[in-house]
């Protein structure tokens, strides 16, 4: 009888030590997401959630899809500014967007037309219309409503509100297009490598196109409260050099590029946070044909010649 007893204590004993072992296994377990003692994510995870969060939401959204386009060079202090305003304001008029900064990574001159051009061609299957947007340009005025562009252009920074330029027939700054209107212009002219003239040519495209330019109405804030124009011109100067006969070619409706003649390259692909808004960043590389515009590269010695030949003329 004792050595039974003996073997049953002894059993009973195994078993409870067996079962605070067990229980002290399972207490160190993970058994929720509020006691998970799981790595905490980094920076980039977090950064990558929001990014794909606001990229879903917007796209789940039934409005139109706006991308904005900002054809972009050394312009990183804008950007800061840009990115944060521009969102806050059209998520006051609850528009479905991404911005898309399109950096100029190759050597040539800055390119404004074909760096839209390339930036259209990336986007315009994801969305239905587009903004061409300086980045120096900030609208202040809530009545300026960035509104899908049913019935034709709709330009945002109209010549009796910019406060610069006040000609009729100015179109910069800020031009909204449906996917389907830029396609059937062929875009922008690819001839204009430095600063000007490359809005004024698509103009003239959208004129022949017969389609008409909307702007916005019942704004009284005039050319002083409308915009903010945050370019320094003394900091930034215009690249405004012209070489060989650019003067002269570019003076004309272009009938020739568009964007079925852009050549490109997209170098790398960024996504990125400025003050927590998503930005993406083409760093693109474009293509020069010398034949056509050797003026995307323009020195001394190329300057000499045209002044030279100019007074030949004469």
């Amino acid at each position: 009888m004792i050595g039974l007893r003996s073997v049953y204590v002894r059993f009973v004993s195994i078993i409870v030590l067996a079962s605070i072992g067990v229980t002290l296994m399972i207490s160190s377990l993970p058994i929720s997401s509020d006691t998970c003692r799981c790595e905490a994510p980094t920076d980039h995870d977090k950064q990558h959630e929001r990014l794909q969060s606001s990229f879903l939401e917007s796209s789940a959204s039934d409005k139109p899809k706006l991308a904005i386009l900002v054809p972009f060079r050394d312009r990183f202090d804008e950007l800061l500014r840009f990115a944060p305003h521009i969102s806050a304001f059209l998520n006051r008029q609850q528009i479905p967007f991404h911005i898309f900064v399109l950096n100029q990574n190759d050597r040539f001159r800055f390119n404004r037309a074909s760096l839209i051009n390339a930036g259209f061609l990336e986007v315009k299957r994801r969305y239905d219309y587009i903004a061409m947007h300086d980045v120096d340009l900030l609208p202040m005025n809530d009545n300026l409503k960035y509104e899908y562009p049913a019935d034709g252009p709709l330009h945002i920074s109209g010549p009796e509100f910019h406060p610069k330029y006040h000609y009729p027939t100015f179109i910069g700054g800020i031009l909204l297009l449906r996917v389907e209107h830029y396609q059937a212009l062929n875009g922008m002219s690819n001839r204009y490598w430095g600063w000007g003239l490359e809005d004024d040519e698509f103009y003239v495209r959208i004129k022949e196109a017969g389609l008409e330019v909307f702007r916005p109405k019942n704004i009284t804030t005039g050319t002083e409260k409308t915009f903010l124009h945050v370019h320094d011109r003394l900091h930034r100067r215009r690249d405004t050099t012209k070489c060989y006969n650019q003067r002269e070619v570019t003076r004309r409706r272009d009938r020739e590029t568009g964007l079925d003649t852009l050549r490109y390259s997209v170098d790398k692909r960024y996504e990125l946070t400025v003050d927590q808004v998503p930005v993406t960043v083409l760093s693109i590389n474009l293509e020069c044909d010398r034949s056509q515009t050797p003026w995307c590269e323009c020195d001394g010695k190329s300057d000499g010649k045209a002044r030279l030949e100019s007074k030949k003329k004469v």
